[in-house]
């Protein structure tokens, strides 16, 4: 095990280490803190212990998006979809009291107890896609925002939106969410739509942008026949709300 250095400085390592998001043990020993030096540092009241791993400066106070891009370095594939992906890009219904925020990731798992007790949030590593989508398709920071945090974008952020009807999504504010989006990027839609393999997804697609009378409907549409199914698409949400997705 690699030894705190000689020179190590406790003031050059606060002049070192980020504020307003945790650090790892990765993080300390980059910068000469061994793992055992820092687990005596958390004891003596000088880093404060998170989790196996995670630190955070004591009277720091972790910001959320700080909190996210050091999640998503540890978590494979850690976006954030669905309704607070489209939330954080300008597309709103209801405003909650204090936001759920909606995480994705490759590989199942458990968010830690130090981020869901500061950031309520739910994650889910559905796959929507096959494995021959290009890794990051659909992700991008958002503007001006960091950009080591990805946030779907409008049309995966939507596909993922309809994944979670019936589940944490009702149809009556998914319907008003997919209707108040702006112009979505038909090739990047279509992108999105040829890698999808949830015959839920691709009818809800479809079903929304016939009876709304959207610009990609005819895209969606195409989808919705590559994958077949039978003519109804029918299901019981979690509130007991009738989902009845019939082909169009």
């Amino acid at each position: 095990m690699k030894s705190t250095s000689d020179s190590f400085s406790f003031k050059t390592l606060l002049a070192e280490l980020p504020r307003g998001e945790p650090f790892s043990t990765a993080d300390l020993v980059a910068r000469g803190v061994s793992a055992f030096r820092a687990s005596a540092l958390a004891r003596s009241g000088w880093l404060i212990h998170l989790a196996r791993g995670a630190y955070m400066l004591p009277g720091d106070t972790l910001s959320r998006d700080g909190a996210l891009a050091f999640l998503a370095r540890q978590m494979p594939g850690l976006h954030v979809g669905s309704k607070t992906a489209l939330t954080w890009r300008g597309v709103r219904q209801n405003l909650a009291f204090r936001e759920t925020i909606s995480l994705w990731g490759t590989r199942p798992q458990k968010l830690p107890d130090w981020f869901t007790q500061r950031f309520p949030a739910r994650y889910q590593a559905t796959q929507l896609f096959d494995a021959t989508l290009a890794p990051g398709c659909g992700l991008q920071p958002l503007p001006n925002g960091r950009q080591d945090l990805l946030v779907s974008v409008p049309e995966r952020a939507m596909l993922e939106l309809l994944s979670d009807l019936g589940k944490t999504q009702s149809l009556g504010e998914t319907r008003e969410l997919v209707e108040s989006l702006p112009s979505l990027r038909e090739p990047v839609l279509q992108e999105l739509l040829a890698h999808t393999t949830r015959i839920k997804v691709v009818r809800a697609a479809a079903t929304f942008a016939q009876e709304m009378q959207l610009p990609w409907a005819a895209t969606a549409r195409q989808h919705s026949d590559r994958l077949g199914g039978g003519q109804r698409w029918l299901a019981v949400s979690r509130s007991g709300e009738r989902l009845d997705l019939r082909r169009p």
